[in-house]
């Protein structure tokens, strides 16, 4: 990109769509990335294409973001989710083309999810140039959509599975929200936690996971004796089966200190807190999770046939910064795996003081002022990570 298509130039107030939404792993980056805007250009109109999920409309609502749903609808080969999925399109087009009319963006940022492709097509129609942000090292069926309209390709992680998929490895966006504001003992004590006793953080991460949640009703119940030294901060997910107040009374019934909490805008507290972490393998919680050096156990999602989530996680596996297990969605299974590897560490301050010096060796870059310093200015990226 040359300086004529930057957003600099012509003395207007640049105006920036975010296309993207369905889990809050679409959302965060493109927040990161509009706070960066913002800090550069504070009267740039920064506005989200986003899906008609109560995620987005909360974690936006909650950050004070403008956005507009999309009615596209997920991909099936199910009936009546096949229809739904063609209703969308057709949807998804207008609340498009009606959304790039009102606003004239300079720019659209896809950053993946079912509502992008429907998105970038109205785009380029506009004439309106498309910068992709991929997130995740397999890229998803949308992604690979936006790609073939995309004006410029970025990824936040190395793409092995398609040589040359994108310009430039940057390093996954992250708000500054998703960052520890302070000291373990401070994060603690805002959380109501005793500020000296070490901290287990379960999370599935914006939507929570069934699994995790019942392997810590039965880690609580059989292995009580095990958090002896610890206490437990477990974000369960906005409905978990059977409600918050099934897992509070699970731990409170074994004895364990622990907080409950369905979802927190501010993560980076409940990173801060962590001295080890339970947590699916979204590129986001990956990031997090590097980006505040705490040792995790990832438990990719398993639902996925080619459970590409250990992508985003091998990087950190391969040089001793992380651990991966996978995920076999039985409570029982995952206490002899993913529990078991979950409780030794919590038994080995050696290892985990391990993985944190691993993890202080990756300092992540701070790729959202990349994107913003793009989209305003014309700089080129340069890549940070390894492609491969």
């Amino acid at each position: 990109m040359d300086g004529s298509e930057s957003t600099s130039g012509s003395g207007a107030v640049p105006v920036i769509l975010f296309a993207g939404g369905g889990t809050g792993g679409h959302i965060s980056p493109g927040l990161a990335i509009a706070e960066r805007v913002r800090s550069i250009h504070p009267a740039a109109r920064l506005v989200f294409a986003c899906s008609g999920r109560p995620i987005d409309a909360a974690m936006l609502t909650e950050a004070g973001a403008e956005f507009s749903p999309i009615r596209a609808e997920p991909f099936s080969t199910d009936p009546r989710r096949l229809a739904r999925f063609i209703l969308g399109l057709f949807r998804g087009r207008a609340d498009a083309r009606a959304v790039i009319a009102a606003t004239k963006p300079n720019w659209i940022v896809s950053l993946g999810g079912f509502v992008t492709p429907v998105v970038a097509r109205e785009a380029r129609r506009a004439g309106i140039p498309v910068l992709l942000v991929n997130l995740d090292a397999t890229p998803g069926r949308a992604n690979r959509l936006v790609a073939r309209r995309a004006t410029r390709t970025v990824s936040a992680v190395a793409v092995p599975s398609i040589p040359n998929f994108a310009q430039a490895i940057i390093g996954m966006p992250i708000r500054r929200i998703a960052l520890a504001p302070a000291s373990k003992e401070l994060c603690r004590a805002e959380l109501g936690l005793d500020p000296n006793v070490p901290v287990l953080l379960i999370t599935g991460a914006s939507q929570g996971a069934q699994s995790l949640n019942e392997l810590a009703v039965l880690l609580a119940g059989v292995h009580a004796e095990r958090f002896r030294d610890w206490q437990v901060l477990h974000l369960c997910g906005g409905n978990p089966a059977g409600g918050v107040a099934r897992y509070e009374r699970a731990w409170r019934e074994s004895g364990v200190r622990a907080a409950v909490v369905p979802f927190m805008h501010r993560i980076g507290i409940a990173w801060g807190a962590a001295d080890l972490a339970l947590s699916r393998a979204g590129a986001s919680s990956v990031a997090e999770a590097q980006a505040n050096q705490v040792p995790t156990v990832f438990a990719p999602y398993p639902y996925h046939k080619d459970l590409h989530q250990r992508e985003n996680a091998l990087p950190l596996v391969r040089v001793g910064a992380a651990a991966l297990e996978l995920d076999a969605i039985d409570p029982q299974k995952n206490a002899q795996g993913l529990g078991a590897r979950v409780l030794a560490l919590m038994a080995c301050a050696e290892e985990r003081y391990a993985m944190r010096k691993a993890l202080q060796q990756m300092a992540p870059p701070d790729s959202a002022e990349q994107i913003a310093e793009f989209l305003l200015r014309g700089q080129a990226f340069r890549s940070s990570c390894a492609r491969a």
